[in-house]
């Protein structure tokens, strides 16, 4: 039974339901108008980090995790930055939802471009595998982030800084619900799905409703951990294919599990997925335009290119 490891995050805050909250605060335009490039690391679940700073203190090693609606910081972290004006929140994470807190604090910069999270919500750092705090989509609303799985570094812009398409052989929309990117147009073995881009997570998940309409077997058990530290169980069904507009996937391995994360998102009852690192490292690059809500994939198309793809799953 192999255990898998999940950092996507929801708030509920002071009893208050995470949808009644629909958007989450857009950032405004950065500091800097230059195209920011970072090398990408990797922990040690495959998932990439960036160095940050807050309020010119750090660099810190930081999760990037495109399926959390809020950033995160360790409590190690937050203690030695003294930070305090602390409000409870209820956190909820793939397999639980936990009473925490949210901090107050300024100046999270990534790389050069300094974000606006007034308030990150407080974890144990064990549970984000030893990272000092996990970038969410709040901290990158407005901006196109631009993984490049090839070259190992992420791009943050701008949609007016980074205009072209050029290069992508696919480009999806997507709609917008808590700050989340939700792509409609997928199908999983010709089950129409909902699918998270999700750099958070090891493997992908899906809810209970998609296993349903794909009559998944329950073959291989798994655990997966999630960002409170508690543990789900779930099975494993390897789809034969998903369809993401244009892009097609072979033999995805998926973990179905009854998360509370696909509640906060009202995608309890149909269909939905996380996807997770294991299929788009397969990508050459994939860019993620929070702002003009669009989904660009760049897909290996020669021999080479497809080798490297999966030598990259082999070895990161």
């Amino acid at each position: 039974m192999r255990v898998l490891a999940l950092t996507a995050g929801f708030m509920l805050g002071l009893g208050i339901p995470a949808l009644a909250q629909e958007s989450v605060t857009a950032a405004p335009a950065p500091a800097t108008t230059a195209t920011e490039l970072m090398e990408l690391g990797y922990d040690r679940h495959d998932r990439p980090t960036v160095p940050v700073t807050i309020d010119n203190a750090g660099a810190y090693n930081f999760l990037i995790d495109t399926g959390s609606q809020a950033t995160v910081l360790s409590r190690g972290l937050a203690d030695a930055l003294a930070l305090s004006d602390r409000q409870p929140v209820t956190l909820i994470g793939v397999a639980s939802r936990l009473a925490t807190h949210t901090v107050a604090m300024t100046g999270l910069t990534i790389g050069q471009r300094r974000t606006d999270v007034p308030r990150a919500v407080l974890v144990e750092g064990q549970h984000i595998g030893g990272a000092d705090g996990v970038l969410g989509v709040d901290a990158l609303q407005g901006q196109r982030v631009l993984f490049d799985f090839t070259r190992r570094t992420m791009t943050i812009a701008t949609p007016e800084e980074a205009r072209s398409s050029r290069g992508y052989e696919i480009v999806v929309r997507a709609r917008t619900r808590s700050g989340q990117l939700i792509i409609t147009d997928t199908q999983i073995e010709g089950v129409r799905t909902a699918v998270v881009i999700d750099t958070g997570a090891e493997v992908s998940v899906g809810n209970e409703a998609l296993a349903r309409r794909l009559r998944a077997r329950q073959r291989e058990k798994t655990e997966l951990t999630d960002i409170n530290g508690a543990v789900a169980y779930g099975h494993v069904h390897i789809a034969d294919s998903a369809e993401i507009g244009r892009l097609r996937l072979t033999s995805v391995p998926i973990v179905f599990t009854p998360s509370p994360v696909f509640h906060a998102l009202d995608l309890e009852d149909r269909p939905a997925m996380f996807l997770g690192m294991r299929e788009l490292r397969l990508l050459r690059r994939i860019a993620i335009d929070f702002k003009t809500r669009r989904i660009l994939f760049d897909v290996p198309t020669t021999e080479r290119e497809m080798a490297e793809a999966w030598a990259r799953l082999i070895e990161p």
